[in-house]
């Protein structure tokens, strides 16, 4: 079940309207946790119960990474080097799931907890790696696929200095991009609704950000920031943040 589950979490990535929520809560010796959910509900309003073996499915679960690398570890050692170690990068985070078929519910949510925020930096590997844990032709029976090295699109670097943190999103693969934007283009009814979210609370008030379009809680401890998924794929600039803290 967990397989079929991050199955449909790859498939709906690139086919349907998701929403993705960016949650960090950030400790003053730069220590804290992360998160981004991806709420695939709309994926089951439109059939995605479907994809099930059964008609009804109640899922709440948690994935853990480590766990998981360690029971699929004959089959991790025949990956490539370079795969082998994306995914040992991965196994301080965990998985969280949780649907209902019922009421066209799905949600995935990717965390970890850090010591220094830049431990975050591979949690967006982390969603483009999952897919590779989900069975297809080439898998092997245990659930790990043996593709070749795949190029990871969008990263994202963290920082967390004197008061002030920063959030750079880059491009990895220039080539690889411009390929999803294009095949993109063919979803935009389907994904113009998506956005993805970034909400962060800070251990003190923010005296200056750098992104005008954010906004702020009563207490100016919590940023949030909102952007047109395709938007933010198209231009990872867009969601670029420096948020200098009180003193």
């Amino acid at each position: 079940m967990k397989l079929k589950l991050l199955f449909l979490f790859a498939v709906a990535l690139s086919v349907v309207s998701c929403q993705f929520n960016e949650t960090m809560v950030l400790n003053e010796d730069g220590s804290g946790s992360m998160s981004v959910e991806v709420n695939l509900s709309e994926m089951m309003a439109f059939g995605g119960a479907a994809m099930m073996d059964t008609a009804q499915v109640k899922v709440d679960t948690m994935i853990y990474i480590k766990q998981f690398l360690e029971e699929k570890k004959d089959s991790i050692s025949k990956l490539s080097k370079t795969e082998q170690e994306k995914l040992k990068k991965l196994e301080n985070f965990n998985i969280h799931v949780k649907m209902n078929t019922e009421n066209s519910e799905m949600l995935y949510d990717i965390s970890t907890n850090f010591k220094s925020v830049n431990e975050a930096n591979d949690i967006m590997n982390g969603l483009e790696q999952a897919s590779k844990m989900a069975p297809n032709k080439d898998a092997e029976p245990e659930g790990i696929s043996k593709d070749k090295d795949t190029p990871e699109i969008i990263g994202v670097n963290y920082s967390f200095e004197k008061g002030i943190f920063k959030r750079d999103a880059y491009i990895k693969d220039e080539k690889q991009h411009q390929q999803q934007v294009d095949s993109m283009q063919q979803a935009a009814a389907f994904m113009g609704g998506s956005y993805y979210t970034l909400k962060y609370t800070f251990p003190k008030k923010i005296k200056t950000t750098s992104n005008p379009d954010a906004t702020f809680s009563a207490d100016k401890k919590t940023l949030t920031l909102k952007k047109p998924f395709i938007e933010y794929f198209k231009d990872p600039d867009v969601l670029d943040l420096e948020v200098e803290l009180e003193h």
